[in-house]
Parts: structure tokens; C-alpha cells; sequence
């Protein structure tokens, strides 16, 4: 092969150019011998020039098709994938125009998907009947098919709207192969040109090849969507398994809140707290003759109470109108019934407050009848017939230490008499005493010394359970069989009378005994504890006196008898006033600051005189 030709080979020349060396050598009159050699050399070049066009155009071929797997492998927009398909299939066949259409099985025709290079509107809106046009012919035989002029093609069912949208498009050659899932055509890959031309076998199968890729593709998306579909169907599952374990542990939080409330002796307004904390809104609770024991929701009319006979036959909440109604009965007898008005509409909690509910009546009543016939009788008979045989032994029964110090509470209260006793009850069990509840007052009698605070600590805690004051008095008590045996009914009667006293001093709410009573305990305590008293108010005084030898009791009398002038006091005593005035200051420092305060002072003056009267001797 001549040189030249090697050359134009090298430079991917035009077949017009492989004429130059044949023209050159007849210019410059070679003989017919070279003539005919470089003919031959000529149509071999133009064979290897075909050749290596081929195999341009088959890299090519196989480039576009490694771009589409690679498209299809990073599947993320299948109108993407698609458009990415349709382009290439336009460029590799050098069309003017490609475009896909796909089977639409509720209409039973094929709809334009997806376009490249189309200029007309209602070409791309186009819809072809099954067998109608090229395109519905492919898709109705599975088999490509292509025409050079499509007008001029008899063997298409021309339709007069696929024409004309063929014609304001200006397409004239066509050629269409089917997209394929196993033996199920989904539509039509198709390329067309604008003016007449054959298409070639290598042609159809580039195109058919491409119309596999993407009937893979619109299957995998439609894979990848059902994917997508059950996992959301799974996350929404998640969604309201995890919404009803949270309502299951909100409901048991709740419960266990309830029942942590009942066993430190809280009572249906507890309860009734924490669902209207938890859910809001109002609740009322209603005892087993309908009668509200906390809450208002308004007024209740028949309906409600058919939807409460409803609910404890069902076992559930009953909703009625803007109500949740939750009833619980024992042996056909109700119990409690719930009724809230609120948003939230758990109803597990409303039904586990009611049984909560129901259980707290059914137990007070059943622990104010037991702790009313046992604890109850004994502390009566303790205080109305300390002698009677047998006490002891009774007490034993109930973990009672009768040998032991002793203090006897009186309580008087105006909340519920029934839960004032179930509380008394549970305190008395707790600490092995004794209870008994009577009409606006509970009695206690629990182990311990420290008569006051024990007072105090009973007013505060049945106070708190109450939600109204309760007012403590006590009294210190050694039972018969201890050194020093007292009398448990003269008790009884000392802390009744400090109760009385503390309502009447308007300290309803606290706790006392005759000790915090100051001059007031001389009156209501059966010890007339006289020594006592005056050590209490006055002993700092005194034992200083003792000490030094000095005056400062008599200077206090004296400071109170001349009605608190440090000058009458100084002639009264026949001393400097600057020495009643350091006097003073000492006894300021000895008995505390808010010593001259009115009830302070009262009970000094009260102290001064008992001491004077010679009822006690210096402690």
C-alpha cells in the first residue's frame, strides 16, 4: 500500500480524498501498470478506512453502553436514567430525534415518557392505541421495526392524530424497537430522522440494546420503589409500635406513680392528681352512690351514668361526647367510677386509675372495719379500762410493745373521717402502735419519748394527707408494766386539751404537747410541771444568780413591777440606773432576743412570780 495512502489512513481522511495519488501519478503520466497498482492500494485503504470506522463506531456503541450500566448501577432518578438513554441512542444513530413510550395498563395504549430533540408540543403529548402507528405496531408484535419514509409506508395503521403530530414534528424515517421484561413488552424505544434514510442492522440492535438497558432500569426503579413502599410501610409499623410501647410505659409510669402514692398512704385526690397531671383537663371520682369524693366535670346526667353501667360490663373506657367514663365494680357492686374531660384519650390510664381507685375504697373499707374491731378496741379499752386482763397480750399480737414508753396523740381534724382513720391505721401499723378514729378526731398511741415533736410531725404529715389542718396534741405516757406507770385515760385527756388549746390559741395545723405550751401547759397538763416550767424561762437567770451571786432575778421583778422603767427600777432597788441598765443587758443576753415581747414577757412575769411564791428551788 502506497505511502500516501497510509497517510490519508492515519488522518482519518474523506473517501474523496483517496483519489489525490491516483490523479497525481496519470498528471504526471504514469504508465498504466502504476495506475492499476495504486487503484488496488486504493480500494484496500478505503477497506481498511471501513473497517477502522466500524470498530470507531463499535467503541462508541459499547462506551454508550458501559454509560448506561454505569447509570443503572448508581440508580438514583429514573427519569435521569431515561433521558440519559434517549440521548445516547440520538447521538450513536445520528437521528434528529429519539424517544421512548411506555405501556399504560389502565388505558390499554402506549403515552410519550420521555423525548430528545422534539420540537412540537403535541408530538410529546402524543398517545399511540395498541397496533396504531409505528410505534404501536413495535409494541403490539414485540418486534422493531423501521421505515425510511413512514408516510409512504403502508404496512402502519395510520391514524389521523398520530400523522399530524408526526408531521408538525417533520419526521419521515422511523425506527422503533420494544422494551422488554421477560416475555411482557412495557414500550417502545424509538429514533427518527427528519428526511428519508435507510436504517441498518447494527443500527437496530445499538438500539435494541439500549432499549434493554432501560427496560432494566424502569424495572429496577419499580423495584426500588416497592423497596422503598415496604420499607415504609415497616418504619410506620416501627412508627406506632413504638408509639404504643410509649403509651404502654406511660400508662405504667402513671400506674406505678398511683400506687407509689397509695403506699405512702395518699387517697383517691392523689390519684385523681396525677392522671389530670398526666393527661390534663378535669376529672371527677365518684364513690359507689354516684356521689363526687374529688374533682367537678360539670354536671352529670343520666347518660353518664348508663355509660359508667356500660363500662364496667364492657371492662373498658366508654367514651361519651366530650367524657371518658371508666367504671369498676366488685361482685357487681361499683366501686368507683372515673369521668374525665380532657384532649388526651389514653385511655389505659383512665382504667388503671379507676382500678387503683376501686382497690383504695375497697381497702380503706376493709382496713378502717379491721383497725376499728383490733387497734381501735384495745386503745379504748387502754383508755377506758387500763385494769381489764389481757391487754398486754392483745398488744403483743399486734407487735406492740406495752412495756415501753408511750405518747398519746390526739388529732382533730374536719377532712374525712375515713381517710383520717385508714391514715391513722397505716401510721400506727407502721411504727407498732395503736389507733382508733372517732367523730372529728383520730387517737394514736405510738412508742416514744419526745412527746412535741411527735405532735408536730402527726399534725404535718395527716395535714398534708387531709388537704386541711389537723391539730396534734400530745402527752407522754408510760403503760401499766413499765417503772412509773401512769394512767393511759389521764393522757388521753392531757393531749385532747392541748389540741383544744392549740385551736383555740388559732395554731390550728401544728403539734403540741404541755411542754410547748409554755404557761398554757401549767393550765392543760395534768403534771403541773411547776420546777419545769420556770427552768424553762427562767433557769438561765436563775443558775446565773447561783453562780455570781448576783441579782438578776430580782432586778427583773423589780424592771417588771415599776412597769419597765430602768429608772423606778434603780430607786426601787436603791442602785444607779446605769446599773440597772448593765443588769439588763446581761439578762437580754441570758434569756435570748424578743425576751420583752408581750407573750415572752408574760410568761417571765408568770415564771418570776411562781419562783418568788417559793414553788421552786433554784435547779
Amino acid at each position: 500500500m502506497s505511502t500516501q495512502f497510509l497517510e490519508l489512513l492515519a488522518r482519518e481522511a474523506s473517501a474523496v480524498e483517496f483519489e489525490g495519488p491516483i490523479i497525481e501519478a496519470r498528471a504526471r503520466g504514469a504508465d498504466p501498470a502504476t495506475i492499476e497498482e495504486l487503484e488496488q492500494a486504493k480500494v484496500e485503504a478505503l477497506k481498511v478506512r471501513d473497517l477502522l470506522k466500524r470498530r470507531a463506531r463499535r467503541e462508541a456503541e459499547l462506551s454508550a453502553l458501559y454509560d448506561t450500566a454505569g447509570d443503572l448501577a448508581a440508580l438514583r432518578d429514573l427519569d435521569a436514567v431515561l433521558e440519559a438513554i434517549v440521548h445516547r441512542a440520538r447521538q450513536l444513530l445520528a437521528t434528529d430525534v429519539a424517544y421512548m413510550t411506555l405501556h399504560d395498563p389502565e388505558q390499554g395504549d402506549t403515552y410519550m415518557r420521555v423525548t430528545d430533540g422534539s420540537i412540537s408540543a403535541k408530538f410529546r403529548a402524543l398517545r399511540l392505541a395498541m397496533g396504531a402507528g409505528l410505534g404501536g405496531l413495535v409494541a403490539q408484535t414485540a418486534t422493531p421495526y423501521s421505515t425510511a419514509d413512514y408516510f409512504a409506508d403502508a404496512r402502519f395503521r395510520h391514524k389521523h392524530h398520530i400523522d399530524e403530530a408526526v408531521k408538525e414534528e417533520g419526521l419521515v424515517a422511523i425506527l422503533g424497537v420494544p422494551l422488554r421484561l421477560g416475555q411482557r413488552v412495557i414500550g417502545v424505544l424509538m429514533a427518527a430522522n427528519r428526511s428519508a434514510r435507510p436504517f441498518h442492522q447494527e443500527e437496530v440492535s445499538l438500539l435494541a440494546s439500549l432499549a434493554a438497558h432501560a427496560a432494566v432500569a424502569i424495572d429496577n426503579a419499580r423495584l426500588l420503589q416497592e423497596t422503598r413502599n415496604a420499607l415504609e410501610e415497616l418504619s410506620q409499623a416501627h412508627r406506632t409500635a413504638r408509639a404504643h410501647g410509649e403509651a404502654v410505659e406511660r400508662a405504667a409510669l402513671a400506674h406505678d406513680r398511683m400506687t407509689s402514692l397509695v403506699l405512702r398512704g395518699g387517697g383517691i385526690e392523689d390519684v385523681a392528681a396525677v392522671v389530670t397531671d398526666v393527661l390534663g383537663g378535669s376529672l371527677a371520682v365518684l364513690d359507689d352512690l354516684g356521689r363526687p369524693l374529688t374533682g367537678d366535670v360539670g354536671e352529670l346526667d343520666a347518660g353518664v351514668f348508663e355509660s359508667a353501667q356500660a363500662s364496667r360490663a364492657l371492662g373498658r373506657t366508654v367514651r361519651r361526647g366530650d367524657l371518658l367514663i371508666a367504671s369498676v365494680d366488685v361482685g357487681g357492686e361499683p366501686l368507683a367510677t372515673l369521668i374525665l374531660r380532657s384532649d388526651d384519650a389514653d385511655e389505659r390510664i383512665l382504667e388503671r386509675a379507676a382500678l387503683v381507685c376501686a382497690l383504695l375504697l375497697l381497702f380503706r373499707r376493709s382496713v378502717a372495719e379491721a383497725e376499728g374491731r383490733v387497734r381501735g378496741e384495745l386503745l379504748d379499752d387502754l383508755i377506758s379500762r387500763p385494769g381489764s386482763p389481757g391487754l398486754a397480750d392483745r398488744a403483743w399480737r399486734l407487735g406492740v410493745d406495752l412495756s415501753a414508753p408511750h405518747v398519746v396523740v390526739v388529732v382533730r381534724h374536719e377532712g374525712q373521717r375515713e381517710r383520717a382513720a385508714f391514715w391513722a391505721s397505716s401510721q400506727a401499723t407502721l411504727r407498732h402502735g395503736l389507733a382508733a378514729g372517732r367523730a372529728g378526731e383520730v387517737v394514736l398511741l405510738l412508742p416514744g419519748a419526745n412527746a412535741g415533736g411527735i405532735a408536730q410531725r402527726v399534725a404535718a404529715e395527716l395535714s398534708a394527707s387531709l388537704q386541711v389542718p389537723a391539730t396534734a396534741g400530745a402527752s407522754k405516757v408510760c403503760l401499766p408494766g413499765a417503772p412509773g406507770a401512769g394512767d393511759v385515760a389521764a393522757a388521753y385527756q392531757e393531749a385532747r386539751r392541748c389540741a383544744e388549746a392549740l385551736i383555740a390559741l388559732g395554731r390550728a395545723g401544728d403539734g403540741a404537747s404541755a411542754a410547748e405550751l409554755g404557761f398554757v401547759g401549767l393550765l392543760v397538763g395534768d403534771g403541773r410541771d411547776v420546777r419545769g416550767f420556770v427552768g424553762r424561762v427562767l433557769g438561765a437567770v436563775i443558775d446565773y444568780d447561783a453562780r455570781r451571786g448576783t441579782a438578776l432575778a430580782d432586778t427583773l421583778a423589780a424592771y417588771f413591777g415599776s412597769g419597765g422603767s430602768p429608772s423606778r427600777t434603780a430607786e426601787a432597788m436603791h442602785i444607779h440606773v446605769n446599773t440597772v441598765t448593765q443588769r439588763l443587758d446581761r439578762i437580754g443576753k441570758l434569756l435570748g432576743d424578743g425576751w420583752l415581747e408581750p407573750e415572752r414577757a408574760l410568761e417571765i412575769q408568770l415564771a418570776l412570780r411562781l419562783h418568788r411564791l417559793g414553788h421552786t428551788s433554784t435547779p
